[in-house]
């Protein structure tokens, strides 16, 4: 018997105030499904694309989290806060003449300097584990956590609007960000307001983009949810959209998820997909995701993660 669950993945435009594990939650009470998971963290501040994974939909996720990202941001200079963003108060404050000595040329400065490879120092009041144990719950139990450097790569970050209100204390800066997974936009806050040495941190964050994931996708969670549930993005699009892909025909789609190494079908997308050794490929059958599979270096393909599929 087929499972008649959801299936598949969804683009979710996650509402200001509320967790990622929220936005899992209601997503679950929504499809009527337990198994719901979620691709790159965004913090309750934060709005914007949220990627998320429903029954086998949950086996692409780790292929998600680690793709590109675009953002738009709201950077303050004048004021730093202890999470880096509008989530706690502020608590250090810039001279009012280091402020007003800020120009737009010193902003444009500050932020090329964060362009390309960097070694960021995550917020300490963030998700990473520090000997097993998160950074944030550390911080809140009054620990004082210093994260160490981590290479990350911000391949664009350009200043979109600069307001000027020195005499009101701050200047705020629209910017928009690509970078890779595990870059912290508030941390470019922070970096920037301490070069100019005027303090810095986030006032809004709004991510756009998660790979070929697009914030144009994304469904907006319902006040009612009972309410009908959109259509998900199927298991082979979305697979699409993160891995070459090969498609074989029945026949070698049972011997894959039986375990067997198979010879490889047509390759549907890039012709030199095995050209480099080892490489992981979605594998699909008339429009259906058999596997994520491995490419050995004989062109043979062994399945790594399977999805279970009604074959005739």
């Amino acid at each position: 018997m087929s499972d008649t669950s959801p299936q598949g993945v969804l683009v979710c435009d996650k509402p200001q105030g509320l967790s990622s594990h929220g936005v899992v939650s209601r997503i679950r009470r929504w499809f009527g499904t337990k198994k719901v998971g979620h691709a790159g963290t965004l913090d309750p501040m934060a709005t914007g694309v949220l990627v998320l994974g429903l029954g086998r939909g949950t086996k692409l996720l780790t292929y998600i989290t680690g793709v590109s990202k675009t953002y738009f941001a709201t950077i303050r200079l004048g004021a730093s806060t202890p999470t880096d963003d509008a989530d706690s108060e502020p608590d250090r404050f810039a001279d009012p003449s280091d402020l007003a000595r800020v120009d737009a040329a010193a902003i444009e400065a500050a932020v090329a300097k964060l362009r390309g490879p960097i070694d960021q120092v995550p917020s300490a009041v963030s998700a990473i584990k520090v000997d097993g144990k998160r950074s944030y719950a550390r911080v809140r139990a009054g620990e004082n956590v210093e994260l160490k450097a981590r290479r990350v790569e911000v391949s664009a970050f350009e200043i979109i609007d600069i307001r000027f209100a020195a005499e009101d204390g701050h200047i705020d800066v629209d910017v928009e960000v690509d970078c890779s997974s595990g870059t912290y936009v508030r941390a470019l806050a922070r970096d920037i307001g301490t070069d100019l040495g005027v303090f810095g941190h986030l006032t809004a964050l709004r991510r756009t983009r998660v790979g070929d994931f697009h914030i144009d996708q994304a469904v907006t969670l319902p006040e009612d949810l009972d309410l009908p549930a959109p259509s998900l993005i199927s298991l082979a699009e979305a697979a699409r959209t993160l891995l070459p892909v090969v498609t074989v025909d029945a026949e070698r789609a049972r011997a894959l998820m039986q375990g067997k190494i198979v010879e490889a079908g047509d390759w549907h997308i890039g012709s030199d997909a095995g050209d480099a050794g080892n490489r992981e490929v979605a594998v699909i059958c008339d429009d259906a995701l058999v596997s994520v599979a491995e490419v050995r270096r004989n062109g043979g393909l062994k399945s790594l993660t399977a999805f279970a599929i009604d074959l005739a």
